[in-house]
């Protein structure tokens, strides 16, 4: 279905999707940022059923389990809640992936800096210079910050008592 937005225009449904409003998802423990339940589940399940992985169907059907200390005790966090952790097998291959998708962007970088070396370097170039000004930005915040600090720190000195210790800013 397409809404219309403006006169003359309609929007593509597929455009109206992404700017609906979805209801709050239940949390999902996630891998590498990923939702394990929504999205690495999915992922392997198709990978499995494809034969590319063999993970265990126990793996796959119940991925985030309590932690346990090596005498089988439940771990706990600060707050004594029990922990959890991803099964291994999945955070295996979950790290396989990631380490895959990273060779790929090296080698991805690689092929163009090979192919178009100029382009390469002048965008490098161009994105060290425009760094630079930001640096440059950061530099003085920090350098302005660090001589209000002092300066609040010696005007605390100049009126503490004499013997009294003075706290100095961090």
């Amino acid at each position: 279905m397409r809404k219309k937005s403006t006169p003359g225009y309609d929007t593509p449904g597929h455009i109206a999707t992404l700017l609906t409003p979805r209801p709050a998802k239940a949390s999902d423990r996630r891998s590498w940022g990923i939702p394990v339940a929504g999205v690495w589940v999915p992922f392997f399940t198709a990978t499995n059923a494809n034969g590319e992985t063999h993970i265990s169907p126990e793996t796959l059907g119940y991925p985030v389990r309590l932690a346990k200390d090596s005498d089988g005790a439940i771990k706990l966090g600060k707050t004594g809640a029990p922990m959890l952790r991803t099964v291994k097998e999945l955070g295996d291959q979950v790290r396989l992936v990631r380490e895959n998708f990273q060779a790929g962007l090296v080698a991805h970088a690689e092929s163009v800096a090979r192919a178009i070396p100029d382009a390469y370097k002048a965008q490098g170039e161009a994105n060290r210079k425009a760094g630079q000004v930001v640096y440059d930005l950061d530099a003085k915040a920090l350098a302005d910050f660090v001589a209000e600090a002092q300066g609040d720190n010696a005007e605390a000195e100049a009126e503490a008592p004499a013997g009294e210790p003075v706290l100095a800013a961090a």
